[in-house]
């Protein structure tokens, strides 16, 4: 009898062994640096937030009118006109702004001791506002197209695009009063766009 029961209490502890030996089995430690990888470091993963799966309505397909208006407002020709235009609008305001605060404006070079009439002096402001409107037209044409073309031939969109556009714009303006006016030229207009990519990006 006795021996049948240690029979039976050495069969139950073998049963039981495996059980009790599966907590005390050693399990890897959690590390907290392999967590936040998981949550926000590069072994996260990214899900797409599309409109479909956020609830918000899908964008509907755009249109042949549409796309080709598109393409329009990105091509050269367009960004170069609408900075003619604003060039002009701009070096007209210019040019009004500097006649108003020079003092001889309206003044006649044969008679200095005349006193100019209201009609002189806005004749003279607006013969200055359209020179400068036309020369601002021309360089903003000639810099928004020069930069469009070379950003279309690099592929890139970068600030070097400006110096590059800058420099073609003054070193063509400059070569009318000879080589040395066009480098210098060149150089001043690639040194101004470089500035004011800087300043803006």
């Amino acid at each position: 009898m006795a021996a049948s029961m240690g029979e039976a209490g050495a069969a139950a502890s073998d049963l039981q062994s495996p059980a009790s030996a599966a907590p005390g089995m050693e399990s890897p430690p959690i590390q907290y640096s392999l967590i936040l990888e998981h949550l926000i470091g590069d072994k996260r993963a990214v899900k797409e937030l599309s409109p479909g799966i956020m609830g918000g309505l899908p964008m509907p397909m755009k249109s042949d009118e549409q796309k080709m208006i598109e393409r329009g407002m990105e091509s050269c020709a367009f960004k170069a006109v609408l900075a003619c235009v604003g060039g002009f609008v701009l070096g007209g305001a210019f040019g009004v702004f500097t006649a108003g605060i020079d003092t001889n404006v309206g003044f006649d070079p044969k008679d200095p001791l005349k006193t100019p009439s209201a009609r002189e002096v806005l004749k003279d402001m607006g013969q200055r506002g359209m020179s400068y409107a036309k020369n601002f037209a021309v360089i903003g044409a000639m810099f928004s197209c020069t930069e469009c073309v070379i950003e279309s031939h690099r592929g890139v969109s970068d600030w070097k695009n400006a110096v590059y556009s800058g420099c073609v714009t003054g070193g063509a303006i400059g070569f009318r009063a000879g080589l040395k006016a066009g480098v210098l030229g060149c150089g001043g207009f690639a040194a101004f766009s470089a500035a004011i990519e800087y300043y803006l990006r």
